[in-house]
Parts: structure tokens; C-alpha cells; sequence
């Protein structure tokens, strides 16, 4: 029978997370290994251990009214619902003094299906980012009887980056841009609009989708 457990802490955990971040970087959100040194000391990453080998992860935000679900990842051999759900309740165990859970999740993954079963309701849907050109499902789940989560029917859909990779090739749009919000630099990308020709270099900002605040 499989060994399989929950942990906070481990020796390897970091190098772990970061490695499996990258390899599915087409699926989640990348965060710079500091913040999961950051959050390690925080005990707010869950490493799912089978038979004593990492096999998957969980990032939760700060604990509040919201708790925020930033990752969930498990090794593709090895992505079975049940390790997945495993490690989903630990952080609702994690949470349970909040009235909800919230999660983003992009509107092409296999994941929608995976938060849907476990009775996550979607309550907003978002544009992601220009690269992928991705619609993003904003996932909710009530942890208080008396929150109640009203809910809209998921995007579905595929990515798409022929967009970004024309303008790209033009020198219209690079990993930096220079803008006062997103809604100025999704413009050059879809309208082919240059349109930074008015702002200043002190302005620059660094977008990166599916990151929430704390």
C-alpha cells in the first residue's frame, strides 16, 4: 500500500518546488525561489510525500476572511485526484477559520474540472496574460454556511500566443513594458498600438499574471 503524507517541512522542499514550478510553467504562475524561502519559514507550502518522495505541492496565502490558493502542483506520473484533493485539504484545514478560499485557475487547464468536483464555484472571470492570450477562471469555495458563493459558468477555451509572437518579432512588445496599467500594454498586443510614446521611464512595471496580493 502507498505511503502517503503531508508535510511542512523538509530538507528538500524548496529545490522541489521550484523544480516542478518550472517544469509546468505553462500551467502555473512563476514565483521567484525567495518567496518560497520566504513562505517555507511561514509553513505555508504543503510537500505531498509518496513513500517518502516529494510527489507534488500546495502554496497557500496568509491565513484571513480569504484565504488565497496560489499553487497546486502534482508530478504529471503521478497526478491522481485523490493526492491532489489530499493535498487541497490540508489547506482547507489550513483555512478553517475563513469564509472563503479563493483561486485562479486559466480556462485551457484539465484543472477547472479537478476545483469543480471538489465544490469550488467560479464568481469572476479575468483576462490573464498577453503571452497565452488566456481567459482566467477566479475560483471560490464558501468555508462559512453563511457566506453564500454566487456562481457563473467557467470559461473554457485554448491559448493562443500567434499574437504575442508577431508583435513580438516587430519590437512592439518585449517581458518589460512601459505603461500606467495592464490595460495600455494588452492594447499594443491586440490593436498593434504603440502607444508608449507619451509615458515616462520611470514608469515601468513588470507584469506577471495569476499572482495574488496579500
Amino acid at each position: 500500500m502507498d505511503n502517503f503524507s503531508i508535510v511542512t517541512e523538509h530538507i528538500d522542499m524548496i529545490k522541489y518546488v521550484d523544480y516542478l514550478q518550472r517544469k509546468n510553467a505553462d500551467a502555473l504562475s512563476f514565483y521567484p525561489m525567495q518567496v518560497f524561502e520566504r513562505e517555507y519559514q511561514k509553513k505555508r507550502l504543503f510537500l505531498a510525500l509518496l513513500n517518502n518522495q516529494p510527489c507534488g505541492y500546495l502554496y497557500v496565502g496568509a491565513s484571513g476572511t480569504d484565504v488565497k490558493c496560489h499553487q497546486v502542483c502534482i508530478q504529471y506520473d503521478l497526478r491522481m485526484r485523490y493526492y491532489g484533493a489530499c493535498l487541497v485539504s490540508a489547506m482547507e484545514n489550513y483555512a478553517a477559520f475563513a469564509y472563503t478560499i479563493t483561486l485562479r485557475c486559466g480556462f485551457d487547464l484539465e484543472a477547472n474540472e479537478f476545483w469543480k468536483a471538489l465544490g469550488y464555484r467560479v464568481i469572476n472571470i479575468v483576462d490573464g496574460g498577453i503571452r497565452r492570450n488566456r481567459k482566467i477562471n477566479i475560483w471560490q469555495k464558501s468555508r462559512n454556511e453563511a457566506v453564500e458563493i454566487l456562481s457563473i459558468k467557467p470559461a473554457v477555451g485554448k491559448t493562443n500566443n500567434s499574437i504575442w509572437v508577431k508583435n513580438k518579432k516587430v519590437g512592439i512588445v518585449s517581458s518589460f513594458s512601459r505603461g500606467r496599467k495592464l490595460d495600455e500594454y494588452r492594447s499594443i498586443v491586440i490593436n498593434n498600438k504603440n502607444i508608449l510614446t507619451n509615458l515616462h521611464e520611470d514608469e515601468e512595471i513588470w507584469f506577471q499574471t495569476n499572482i495574488f496580493d496579500e
